[in-house]
């Protein structure tokens, strides 16, 4: 009977065993990104871009273009250094710009790189109607097989950041389709690009530069709630993530916060109303019009309630759209918000409060509508609660969400919250010069000042990094004018993002520089540094 039992025992234990092995092979999984060390990466780091990937129609203006190469390139600390660029020099007139090639570049088709290539790009870049201005380049040529000569009408101090954002594309490969199938020779090739799911890229074999440690990299189009989720689930390796979860804690992974240049702020119509444009759409608004208006607002809205308050302190208070990077003015920053100055400058430019608590001039009252881009809840939430602060001026705010394409037929009209910030000044010539008023989302508000744009011209056609930056500071405060805060304040800077990521606690990403808008992926400037802690 005992030997009975101990069978029996003994089969049963057989069959449990059996079970719980088929079981573990139904159910195995292949391995989420926190369960092993690989050579492979998962990310959910931004959305998916519009255009694709050529870097002739903007591809790589606000981040690495990941595919391609660029002649020069930043480091961290935004020193300009050889890429594809072996050497480079400029004439003493600052029209002639003379770049000389590797000579070991292939493109990860296994093609040669050549000064063709470069010629083609530019060629190329100059007739797209993009974003990028390359206006100023009467010609470029070849010289040898791996040296060029770009020659430019005028100096212009911002080509410079031209070359460290423009990638090579190959002439013998390139087509129609080329922003959907990119060849190139930086670090990476696409290998699968499922639109609105996922990208999938494999290190280039071709690369000449350092070679990449991870050899795969899956970038992964979620909304932010679900790349949270892939966060907290283990399936992804880097995840960004707004302020609302930067404060939840996630098994393996820990919160890297960048400060960035991604600013936010609101947008002034600079001139009356009573113009339109050449499509008939309104130019200006009698209230915001009033220089007293936009610099009391200026003096009195309080930028850390608003990084506290909307961002949960993800964030700093913005007084340009160029804080922090090398042509910034540092004293364009206003101190402290002093609502009372603010109320004592709108009584002396003859803004009294009426029975209802608003401010009227002259029959007018001191109300307007701030738009916004529906959709956009950080837009959203600093628009409310700039009204309200506001409000206490006696300056009525109405807020309003509004498609891209409706802000297209306001925004010379109507206040709106904007976001900007470059790795390239010309970003400051773009918004403030007088030539470019009505230009696309640049200048809508038509702002103009002649001392501005003398100096903004000096800045542009300096013949080194360090003169030109001193006229870029001049631009936005000479100590009497100038378009920051301080001086005409056509726009008010309330906010500067950190851009925020919970990366795997194994992983190291090593330092970033500033990081500029977030359009392009930029934290993927210096992916191949990449790497497994030891």
């Amino acid at each position: 009977m005992k030997q009975w039992n101990k069978l029996m025992i003994l089969g049963v234990v057989i069959v449990l065993l059996s079970i719980l092995s088929a079981c573990s092979e139904q159910d195995k999984e292949p391995p989420t990104a926190t369960d092993t060390k690989t050579d492979e990466l998962v990310l959910a780091i931004g959305g998916e871009p519009d255009e694709g990937f050529d870097p002739t129609t903007g591809w790589g203006q606000y981040g690495s273009p990941l595919f391609q190469s660029t002649l020069l390139k930043y480091d961290e600390n935004f020193n300009v250094q050889n890429d594809l660029a072996k050497d480079y020099s400029v004439s003493d007139d600052g029209l002639e710009w003379t770049i000389k090639l590797r000579d070991d570049v292939k493109f990860s088709d296994g093609e040669d790189l050549t000064a063709d290539d470069v010629v083609f790009t530019y060629k190329t870049a100059k007739k797209s109607g993009s974003i990028i201005d390359l206006s100023n380049m009467d010609r470029i040529e070849m010289l040898d097989s791996h040296s060029v000569k770009i020659t430019l009408k005028k100096p212009q101090s911002t080509f410079i950041y031209l070359l460290t954002t423009i990638g090579i594309v190959p002439e013998h490969a390139y087509d129609d389709s080329y922003n959907e199938n990119p060849i190139g020779s930086g670090p990476f090739q696409l290998v699968q690009w499922s639109k609105g799911q996922q990208l999938i890229v494999e290190a280039n074999p071709y690369y000449y530069g350092k070679k990449p440690y991870f050899k795969k990299l899956t970038f992964l189009f979620l909304s932010e709630d679900a790349a949270f989720a892939a966060a907290k689930s283990g399936e992804a390796d880097v995840v960004s993530v707004p302020p609302t979860f930067a404060n939840e804690d996630v098994a393996g992974m820990h919160l890297v916060e960048l400060e960035s240049v991604d600013n936010r702020g609101i947008m002034f119509p600079y001139v009356p109303a009573g113009e339109e444009t050449k499509d008939g759409y309104p130019i200006g608004n009698d209230v915001t019009s009033d220089t007293a208006i936009r610099k009391a607002i200026n003096i009195a809205v309080d930028r850390e309630a608003l990084v506290d308050g909307v961002l949960e302190g993800y964030g700093t208070p913005a007084y340009t759209v160029a804080d922090n990077l090398p042509w910034w003015n540092p004293e364009t920053v206003i101190k402290d918000n002093n609502t009372e100055k603010a109320k004592q400058m709108l009584e002396e430019a003859g803004w009294t409060e009426n029975e209802s608590g608003v401010r009227e001039k002259d029959g007018l009252k001191a109300t307007f509508t701030l738009l916004y881009p529906a959709g956009d809840q950080i837009r959203q939430s600093l628009s409310i609660a700039f009204a309200d602060m506001i409000k206490h001026l006696g300056i009525n705010v109405e807020t309003k969400g509004a498609s891209w394409n409706e802000l297209e037929k306001l925004k010379h009209s109507n206040p709106v919250m904007m976001g900007w910030g470059s790795h390239n000044p010309l970003e400051i010539y773009n918004l403030f010069s007088s030539k470019t008023r009505g230009q696309g989302f640049y200048n809508s508000n038509y702002y103009s000042n002649p001392v501005v744009d003398k100096y903004m011209s000096k800045a542009m056609h300096a013949t080194s990094q360090e003169e030109a930056n001193t006229y870029w500071k001049k631009a936005q405060w000479d100590g009497k004018t100038g378009f920051s805060a301080k001086g005409d304040a056509s726009w008010v800077w309330l906010v500067n993002l950190t851009h925020l990521y919970f990366v795997r606690n194994d992983l190291a990403i090593g330092d970033q520089k500033i990081q500029p808008h977030g359009h392009g992926w930029p934290v993927t400037d210096f992916i191949e540094k990449w790497h497994w802690k030891e």
